[in-house]
């Protein structure tokens, strides 16, 4: 699998007619078109990135073909070398006034994490919010995946703290990964933050040094921005990310009369200023 950058509609009659392709059926929404022979298949997403797929030595070919026409390879992020089982897991919202906790595992062996390398997985922030959809659906279909996503009311519920929570839900997807490995024992990677007590290798920016990590990331920013589009719809404005620039949209949540355990993490100290 190799990923190019910046493809666009008007390129697939000159794709299918330079490359002898075919159209195919779409499969996902993400997608613009999919291409094929006996060969190769070539998906355009809306992003603008085409990936190519199928044997080694075919998609070598169609690159050559393709970087000879000018179309421009995307560099793959250099992880560290890793042999056996890995199951990284990270999290998203953390950080976020608005909404609850997002924890995802991925599991992957020596196989899917090259085919994780090759469609191009790197650190979600080196990725656009409209892009991360794309990205998270691939993943999906290549390697094992747990999601704990936690709306603001449950966030709430738990009495314990973000950390304890954090390091609770870290340990669950883990324990879902792990049940269902039928190939041998897994390491499991995290990205280390403050208080972080789980994992065998805990390590700070293990998104840019860990595949597996990495497509967590970006999974875990997928239903992260899916919780915040929902509460964004039910409050009737765009929710902010962050922390830093949120106290009119609190503003606007205190006078709306609704419930705010719905939308916001209660025990933050800019949500307590609000609503004390």
């Amino acid at each position: 699998m190799t990923v190019f950058l910046n493809i666009k509609k008007g390129d697939k009659a000159f794709l299918i007619e330079k490359l002898k392709l075919g159209l195919d059926e779409v499969k996902t929404k993400y997608e613009t078109f999919r291409l094929r022979n006996r060969d190769i298949v070539m998906v355009l997403f809306k992003s603008g990135k085409l990936v190519l797929q199928g044997k080694d030595e075919n998609v070598m070919y169609y690159s050559k073909l393709l970087k000879s026409s000018g179309f421009i390879e995307q560099k793959k992020t250099k992880f560290v070398k890793q042999e056996g089982i890995f199951i990284g897991s990270d999290e998203a919202l953390k950080g976020d006034t608005f909404g609850g906790i997002v924890v995802v595992g991925v599991r992957a062996n020596n196989l899917e994490r090259e085919n994780l390398r090759l469609f191009g997985v790197m650190d979600s922030k080196k990725i656009k919010d409209k892009d991360i959809g794309a990205y998270s659906d691939e993943i999906r279909k290549l390697v094992k995946v747990s999601v704990k996503s936690l709306p603001p009311n449950r966030y709430n519920d738990y009495k314990f703290g973000l950390t304890k929570l954090m390091n609770k839900l870290h340990r669950e997807v883990h324990a879902d990964l792990k049940q269902s490995s039928k190939f041998g024992r897994a390491k499991w990677v995290v990205d280390k933050y403050p208080g972080c007590n789980v994992g065998e290798i805990a390590v700070t920016k293990a998104e840019s040094k860990y595949v597996e990590v990495a497509a967590a990331s970006i999974v875990a920013r997928d239903f992260a921005l899916q919780q915040l589009a929902k509460l964004s719809a039910k409050l009737g404005i765009t929710v902010p990310k962050g922390s830093s620039h949120v106290t009119d949209a609190l503003e606007f949540l205190k006078k709306s009369k609704r419930d705010p355990k719905q939308f916001v993490k209660m025990n933050w100290g800019n949500v307590k200023k609000v609503f004390d």
